[in-house]
């Protein structure tokens, strides 16, 4: 029963050389608690497996989201598994309480350098504007949200640039849940949904 559950989400994993070495990394480290799910390779066809992949769910303490940004958010099959797999009376609403008091970490990349996320830039907006969808999805959840690890302008990332990514992404997996910045975090926000704000099927 794995601690820790990683949904990698890249639509040409092959292309990347980012998003390639952090999955190679996590089947090269014999991290027991461990367990990577490409959702690429599970679901090519698009057809979720919903009762497997809430069932990989359940024992996980930390559920990672790794996948590049794509116009500013998620790629299509990781937010076909959010629509499917977090659903409501399960992950949120009444009794929906199965991803209660765990933590999500997302590991992402972008194309464009930090410096293009600001006002005066092409971005427009500092990074971090784009991710109250990724916190408040935990929320609902009953999830708490941990800091981000990004790796901005990905596609010209020096080799040690990326083995420095790469070798941060292992030893957080190893070191969970000692993180110092975790003892900063307040406890998971309750955002509970009154059962008559939803339709019932």
């Amino acid at each position: 029963m794995a601690d820790i559950l990683i949904l990698s989400a890249h639509p040409d994993l092959a292309q990347s050389q980012v998003h390639r070495s952090l999955s190679d990394a996590c089947g090269a480290t014999g991290l027991a608690q461990v367990e990577h799910r490409d959702l690429y390779a599970l679901y090519p066809d698009y057809l979720i497996d919903v009762a497997a992949e809430q069932a990989a769910l359940a024992p996980a303490r930390l559920v990672v989201w790794q996948h590049p940004i794509h116009w500013y958010s998620m790629p299509a099959l990781m937010k076909l598994w959010v629509d499917e797999v977090l659903s409501f009376g399960w992950a949120y609403g009444p009794g929906g309480t199965a991803l209660r008091g765990k933590d999500l970490w997302l590991v992402t990349s972008t194309g464009g350098p930090e410096d293009s996320y600001r006002p005066d830039r092409y971005n427009r907006y500092f990074f971090d504007a784009f991710l109250p969808p990724y916190d408040q999805t935990a929320a609902l959840c009953g999830m708490r949200f941990l800091p981000p690890l990004v790796l901005h302008g990905a596609h010209r990332v020096d080799a040690a640039g990326l083995k420095a990514h790469v070798d941060t992404f292992i030893t957080r997996l190893a070191s969970y849940p000692d993180w110092p910045e975790i003892e900063q975090l307040p406890e998971c926000v309750q955002c509970e949904v009154p059962a008559g704000e939803r339709p019932v099927d």
